[in-house]
């Protein structure tokens, strides 16, 4: 279920669910639930994008996890003494590290729970929205994007060549500082994007993962300029294509909100007639 990267001008491209096998993906009919601040929704429609954060820089809401995407504690050692035959100076944990900072996320629930308005777009002037995507269709979109040979990034509007890898995965919960995911071999980067410490297991997470390799002390245009990995990036994503398609089946807003405004908002960016609710209210 993937591809072998591809090269370019001697840059190795990604690949699409090339590490699949390691992760946990729900049902295709399943349902994934992200909530956000209403202007950021309207931002990402009127951009076309979906936002991504580099794992090892998620500070932005009061209860992020600090050791997001982070190699386990008590795998550290081991793994700091595992070496590369050709870099003897290079270890597997320098490795996992340098990964870590070339790997990105845009996160979902797989359920519509309290704690996601609780935790999840606050300080809005205009309110909270809830997107509710349709795992098996947003998928589908995503992985043909990624496979059509364009640019497939955004980096503050540019579109770049795709060189990072495109995965899907269920977070699973650990005790993060006694469990271990390399007693028997050194695990591939990737399962440490998808493991977090029990105590954030109310998120009940799911994730789409960017992620280049670790390897490589950098990635080198061929313009000879080195690419420095941002913060964030944004993936082209059509909205209004997605409502038509029900890779978005509908919007949810809290119980005290008026849906009948973000509706408006919708139709005026020409998003026809999409299904918005109230958590505890029929459809506009």
């Amino acid at each position: 279920m993937g591809r072998e990267t591809r090269e370019s001008g001697g840059i190795a491209l990604g690949g699409v669910e090339t590490h699949a096998g390691l992760l946990i993906q729900p049902a295709s009919e399943d349902l994934l639930y992200k909530v956000m601040a209403i202007e950021d929704l309207l931002r990402s429609i009127d951009l076309g994008y979906l936002h991504f954060n580099r794992v090892d820089l998620y500070t932005d809401f009061p209860v992020a996890d600090p050791h997001d995407g982070e190699q386990l504690h008590a795998d550290r050692d081991g793994n700091s003494e595992a070496r590369f035959e050709k870099a003897p100076g290079f270890s597997a944990a320098d490795y996992y590290d340098r990964s870590r900072a070339r790997t990105y996320a845009c996160c979902f629930s797989l359920e519509n729970a309290d704690y996601l308005w609780t935790t999840y777009g606050n300080k809005s002037a205009l309110g909270k929205v809830c997107v509710v995507f349709a795992f098996g269709k947003l998928r589908e979109t995503l992985n043909h994007n990624f496979s059509s040979g364009g640019p497939s990034v955004l980096v503050d509007g540019v579109a770049l060549e795709q060189l990072l890898t495109l995965n899907y995965g269920v977070v699973r919960y650990v005790p993060w500082r006694t469990d271990r995911a390399n007693a028997d071999v050194l695990p591939n980067p990737i399962v440490y994007s998808h493991l977090k410490d029990e105590r954030f297991s109310r998120e009940r997470e799911f994730r789409v993962t960017l992620s280049a390799p670790g390897v490589f002390a950098g990635f080198q245009l061929p313009s000879g300029e080195m690419i420095e990995f941002p913060r964030s990036l944004q993936v082209p994503f059509d909205f209004k294509a997605g409502l038509a398609a029900g890779t978005i089946s509908h919007l949810l807003m809290e119980p005290d909100r008026d849906p009948s405004f973000l509706g408006e908002a919708l139709r005026a960016r020409g998003l026809g007639s999409p299904s918005v609710q109230n958590q505890s209210k029929g459809a506009v």
